[in-house]
């Protein structure tokens, strides 16, 4: 637990307990040690998230939601078990939110990939709102191909079900994943090997 405390970012927003990293670096041994207890004896209770928007370019809106700092290292914890599962069957061309895997690299591979095959165009797809709106029962579905491990599909569903505070409100959806969540990036795995479990 010290690992993911050290790597999750210390300058983010504070989510509902406005506990910062600073106030949560006070007695940090104590704090990773109950955590994992919690986690790990399934008393562990995820926090909703603070949600905020901010503008973008076009004028609309874009849903952010700040979980706690503590949400934050159990996010990375179970993050970095799910990256090691999965991590194999990401093709070598596949650089996003991949350990190791800049946004640069892909951008130089593509420039070189290009330049080599005499290409000149390049479409940019995004799937609007996908993250605001992808089903959770997809989600449990793709995992329930790979992982079996209660722990983390325990955890998975907490963080599912605990929803978002907006405007003093507390708000559950059976669709959504909140931006600035670590989890988040899970979402963009790739297909599971038939027949593999964890």
């Amino acid at each position: 637990m010290e690992l993911c405390s050290l790597l999750t970012r210390k300058d983010g927003a504070p989510g509902i307990d406005g506990v910062t990293a600073a106030d949560y670096e006070v007695n940090l041994e104590t704090r990773l040690l109950d955590l994992l207890e919690r986690i790990k004896s399934g008393r562990y209770r995820a926090p909703p998230v603070r949600r905020v928007y901010i503008p973008k370019a076009d004028r609309s809106q874009r849903m952010l939601g700040m979980p706690t700092f503590e949400d934050k290292v159990a996010q990375r914890a179970i993050t970095m078990v799910l990256e090691a599962i999965y991590e194999e069957d990401f093709y070598p061309c596949s650089y996003g939110f991949r350990p190791g895997h800049s946004a640069h690299q892909a951008l130089r591979n593509m420039q070189n990939v290009l330049w080599a095959k005499r290409l000149y165009w390049v479409i940019d797809l995004e799937i609007q709102k996908y993250f605001d709106s992808i089903p959770h029962s997809h989600l449990r579905a793709f995992l329930d191909q790979r992982v079996t491990a209660g722990v983390i599909r325990r955890m998975i569903d907490k963080w599912l079900n605990a929803g978002a505070v907006e405007d003093c409100l507390l708000r559950r959806t059976a669709k959504g994943s909140p931006r600035r969540g670590l989890a988040r990036p899970l979402e963009h795995l790739p297909a599971p090997h038939a027949g593999r479990m964890v």
